[in-house]
């Protein structure tokens, strides 16, 4: 069976379609510390919490980037790094 375009980018090994899954470790560090930045929005914890946000993000993108089941989810991980970047350069 020949793998059409639309196979390489939505399916994974398995031939199941994936846009989305659950979050992994550094998703769930970058939501936790992210909800916790607007709690503490001040000082040197928000600071830290503003760095690990930051830090985590960037490994689940570049994870993505590099590890993603299919095109999709790898090009998800280049848009998410590439904004990361482009945010941290403009600010």
């Amino acid at each position: 069976m020949e793998s059409t375009f639309f196979d390489k980018t939505f399916r994974d090994s398995e031939g199941n379609i994936v846009v989305a899954q659950a979050p992994n470790p550094p998703l769930i560090v970058w939501i936790v510390a992210s909800l916790f930045s607007l709690i503490f929005t001040t000082g040197q914890i928000n600071t830290v919490l503003n760095f690990v946000a930051n830090a985590s993000l960037f490994t689940w993108a570049w994870m993505e980037l590099f590890q993603g089941v299919n095109y999709f989810r790898r090009t998800l991980g280049l848009v998410v790094l590439m904004g990361l970047i482009a945010l941290q350069v403009i600010r």
